[in-house]
């Protein structure tokens, strides 16, 4: 019974809390009744969420109590064998790359999304995953590499296999350029420079009218050609064959969206590829020890600034080839594709994946992109339930859903 009065106090501060948040979302309502515009109360709404949390703050220091001694925990994943790894990864290829074939459009189109932000997450991963470098600003290299195909395609008429090496080289350059200016920050201090660099990208694209369209954007841009075949219904040049018609075949519309999800396929798994033969390497080693602990890094001889400067660099590049892709999916680009909402979800995937787990960031990057998709009734409150999945996380499972397994050695002591 104390310890109820004791947390009576804090447990009337989380209902007025919430009530404050609850208020505007779903408490009032804007109703248009022929020229007028009037607010609707819902506060039934209010009154029973703020309940809810009064109720549940109230009672947690008991229901702790009581279940502390119960030994209660979250259900652990099974491990498989080894033998099981490989085969279970071919399975897993075998029918991602037949998937497409067989579903409908709206599916093929929802899952190239999820593989653009597996990319994503992946990227991002070497740089907080791997290095432990907070970035809140990774959408800036996002923009650079999707901008860089649009502009050489506006501007020189570049083919989206040809300004693709470009464009991860340029995203891969401003983040070169980034890493030096935080060479010496650490934690918040760094993710308010991330933050701000990304902002500045934004605002360059919306205010650099004359070359990048300004508001508007950059629109016309083509699709990827198939061994240079338009996979188009007529070709853009006059007398030249496209896809369907080099191989006596029905034009079909889907045939583009197959394609384009098997490029995408085909990019996040050398992206996968890639990463994972990095950590495993020096340079992977030396971003896991500048990770744990900077000072311990650097008296081992290592050196933090190259070390940041190579996580940087390697995950801008990825994040370069996600957003060439993604404006060559699009067919135009603007800056509101670039927000910092944008970043925080990219962020978000990798720690609901786990921090420095592959498969977590590709897990949670198909069920972040997929399920609001899919649930589109529930679309109003995406950002309401996304933000509570994030606070469960953080309270019942920080380490992410698949988080990273260290690999260790046991000495057996005489």
């Amino acid at each position: 019974m104390r310890k109820i009065q004791h947390n009576l106090v804090p447990a009337l501060l989380a209902a007025v809390i919430a009530a404050l948040v609850i208020i505007p979302i779903f408490g009032l309502e804007l109703k248009r009744a022929g020229m007028t515009m009037g607010l609707e109360s819902h506060w039934s709404f209010v009154l029973w969420g703020s309940l809810a949390v009064f109720i549940v703050q109230l009672l947690k220091p008991t229901l702790q109590a009581r279940t502390a001694g119960l030994g209660l925990s979250l259900p652990k994943l099974p491990s498989l064998p080894a033998q099981w790894v490989k085969p279970l990864m071919f399975a897993a290829l075998l029918m991602a790359v037949t998937w497409p074939f067989f579903a409908g459009r709206n599916a093929i189109d929802i899952a190239t999304l999820a593989l653009i932000y597996v990319m994503l997450g992946l990227g991002l991963n070497v740089v907080v995953g791997f290095a432990g470098l907070l970035d809140l600003g990774f959408v800036g290299f996002y923009a650079v590499g999707a901008y860089t195909y649009a502009l050489l395609f506006h501007w020189a008429d570049w083919s989206f296999w040809q300004a693709l090496p470009l464009a991860g080289a340029m995203a891969a350059l401003f983040g070169f350029l980034l890493g030096f200016p935080v060479l010496r920050l650490r934690g918040d201090y760094l993710a308010i420079v991330t933050l701000g660099f990304g902002e500045i990208i934004r605002l360059l694209l919306v205010n650099l009218t004359d070359w990048t369209g300004g508001p508007d954007g950059i629109s016309g841009i083509p699709k990827p050609t198939v061994m240079g075949l338009e996979m188009s219904r007529n070709a853009s040049v006059e007398g030249a064959q496209t896809f369907h018609q080099f191989f006596d075949l029905a034009f079909n519309s889907v045939h583009m969206v197959i394609f384009l999800y098997l490029m995408a396929l085909l990019l996040a798994l050398v992206t996968l590829f890639i990463s994972n033969r990095l950590i495993r390497m020096p340079i992977g080693r030396a971003w896991e020890a500048l990770r744990e602990d900077e000072i311990a890094c650097r008296s081992l001889g290592l050196s933090p600034m190259k070390i940041k400067l190579s996580a940087f660099t390697l995950g801008a590049m990825f994040a370069g080839f996600g957003g060439a892709f993604f404006a060559a999916r699009q067919g135009i680009v603007n800056p509101e594709s670039f927000t910092f909402i944008e970043s925080a979800l990219i962020l978000a995937i990798v720690v609901l994946g786990g921090m420095g787990s592959q498969l977590g960031v590709i897990v949670a990057a198909v069920l972040l992109t997929a399920l609001p998709e899919i649930a589109r009734e529930f679309s109003e409150y995406r950002m309401l339930i996304f933000g509570l999945v994030m606070i469960l996380m953080m309270i019942w499972r920080p380490q992410g859903l698949l988080p990273m397994k260290r690999h260790q050695i046991k000495v057996d002591t005489v």
